[in-house]
């Protein structure tokens, strides 16, 4: 039963209450020695600190960068877009609806991979050169947001 449930034997440990008389063998200063950064409250070091040594962070070579403007787009083939009927205005949205893509992201770019075999009205936010070909080729239209 539920109400029954216990943590195993050994699982659950109290806390060791410091600085409460010398029985506990942790009274007086508690573990924390007698002087100095590590002794006093709020005192010791930050991370990755090593006594004033160069951090090994710091001297390890750096390589590339991380670009803070980049735009990941959500990519559709026009293969996939065979699902909808001709004359369909696919946007965003629908592709959202119809879990085409996950999620929007920066928008959506479509892709010449496979052909298209319907004429749809395609609203993206990028397409690629190809993709532009073959849509007008199907007999569609590629708008772009």
């Amino acid at each position: 039963m539920l109400n029954e449930l216990r943590p195993n034997a050994g699982a659950r440990k109290n806390r060791k209450r410091l600085g409460r008389g010398t029985a506990t063998g942790q009274g007086k200063t508690a573990g924390r020695g007698q002087k100095g950064q590590g002794s006093r409250s709020g005192g010791g070091t930050r991370l990755g600190f090593e006594g004033g040594q160069i951090p090994f962070f710091q001297r390890l070579p750096k390589r590339g960068f991380s670009n803070v403007n980049r735009k990941d787009f959500a990519i559709i083939n026009l293969t996939q877009l065979n699902v909808f009927e001709d004359g369909t205005v696919v946007t965003p949205e629908l592709l959202l609806e119809t879990k085409l893509i996950g999620k929007l992201q920066s928008g959506v770019k479509v892709l010449a991979n496979g052909a298209l075999e319907k004429k749809l009205t395609i609203k993206a936010n990028h397409f690629s050169k190809q993709a532009l070909v073959l849509i007008e080729q199907a007999g569609g239209t590629a708008e772009v947001i």
